[in-house]
C-alpha cells in the first residue's frame, strides 16, 4: 500500500530529525515509500585546505511528510526522526499552500534567509511576475531592503526572499 497518495485523507506535517540527519532521514522515509519534501540549499563551506559546495538543510532539522493520520507511527519509527511537531497538545499540520510556496521559493534561484527573528505583520502582497508567480506573503523592510516575508507559522520561522517592487502586487 501507497503512503503517497494524494487524497484528502492526506496532509503535510512538519517532522522534527535528529541533529544532521535530515537527509538519511528523508533517504529512509522515501524507502518507506512515504511523500516526504527536504528544501536543500546550495552553500559554498570553507574548510582550512579547500571550499566545497554542498547542499544543507534550508531549515535546520524538519522535513516535511505528506502521510494520512494513521501512518505517524511508521514515520516515528524511521532512523533520524525524533518528533512531530506539536502546537497546543497536537500534532500540527502544515497548509499545502505553505508547502507549496515553500517549492516555489526552492525552486528560484534567488538567495533565501531563514530567520527565527519575531518580525511584525506587515502589508499582505502577492508576487505578479516571474519564478514565484502567485506566492503570497508580506512585504517587510529587512537590513534596509524591500523584502518579501513568508511566514511558516507552524515551525516558528520565517524565509526572507529580496523581491523587485514591480514585481509586487498589494492586496
Amino acid at each position: 500500500m501507497a503512503l503517497n497518495t494524494d487524497t484528502d485523507k492526506t496532509k503535510w506535517y512538519p517532522v522534527y530529525t535528529h541533529s544532521r540527519a535530515e537527509k538519511k532521514a528523508y533517504e529512509a522515509l522515501i524507502d518507506k515509500g512515504i511523500e516526504v519534501y527536504l528544501p536543500l540549499q546550495r552553500t559554498l563551506k570553507q574548510w582550512s585546505d579547500r571550499k566545497k559546495w554542498v547542499e544543507e538543510p534550508l531549515i535546520k532539522s524538519y522535513i516535511f511528510v505528506k502521510i494520512e493520520e494513521n501512518a505517524k507511527t511508521q514515520v516515528l519509527m524511521t532512523k533520524g526522526i525524533a518528533r512531530f511537531i506539536y502546537f497546543s497538545g497536537r500534532v500540527t499540520a502544515m497548509p499545502s499552500k505553505q508547502i507549496e510556496d515553500l517549492k516555489l521559493l526552492m525552486a528560484s534561484s534567488l538567495e533565501l534567509e531563514v530567520t527565527e527573528e519575531n518580525m511584525q505583520p506587515g502589508e499582505k502582497i502577492e508576487i505578479k511576475a516571474g519564478p514565484l508567480k502567485s506566492l503570497t506573503g508580506e512585504l517587510i523592510t529587512y537590513k534596509s531592503k524591500t523584502q518579501l516575508l513568508v511566514r511558516l507559522d507552524n515551525l516558528g520561522c520565517s524565509i526572507i526572499v529580496s523581491i523587485a517592487a514591480s514585481l509586487i502586487n498589494r492586496f
